[in-house]
């Protein structure tokens, strides 16, 4: 589903990634990473897709926002598990969405 985000401006949180084989618990914490950014002061919405490439987009409603979610202790723990055992590369990018359109039947 698409994320219905406010007029910009507000920040993406662009997250690529190339994941290891198995699940090895990776779609639980997966869903609870959206769960717990859903109550975040900020968190505008999320987009996520993956086949070998997978790419999960977040918006959020500014940079300080940004920099809440990331030191939250349980978002940590579950980065920390992403190195060690989900993922053999990932990128992430954070940028300023200045302008946005769309279509939609």
């Amino acid at each position: 589903m698409i994320a219905q985000t406010p007029e910009p401006t507000y920040y993406a949180v662009i997250f690529t990634s190339v994941r290891t084989e198995g699940d090895n618990g990776y779609a639980a914490a997966s869903e609870r990473m959206v769960e717990l950014a859903r109550q975040q002061d900020g968190f505008l919405g999320v987009e996520s897709a993956r086949e070998e490439l997978g790419i999960t987009v977040s918006y959020w409603r500014d940079l300080d926002s940004i920099k809440r979610w990331k030191e939250n202790a349980e978002h940590a723990a579950v980065r920390e598990k992403g190195r060690r055992d989900w993922y053999r590369s990932f990128k992430t990018r954070i940028a300023k969405v200045e302008h946005d359109y769309g279509f939609e039947k």
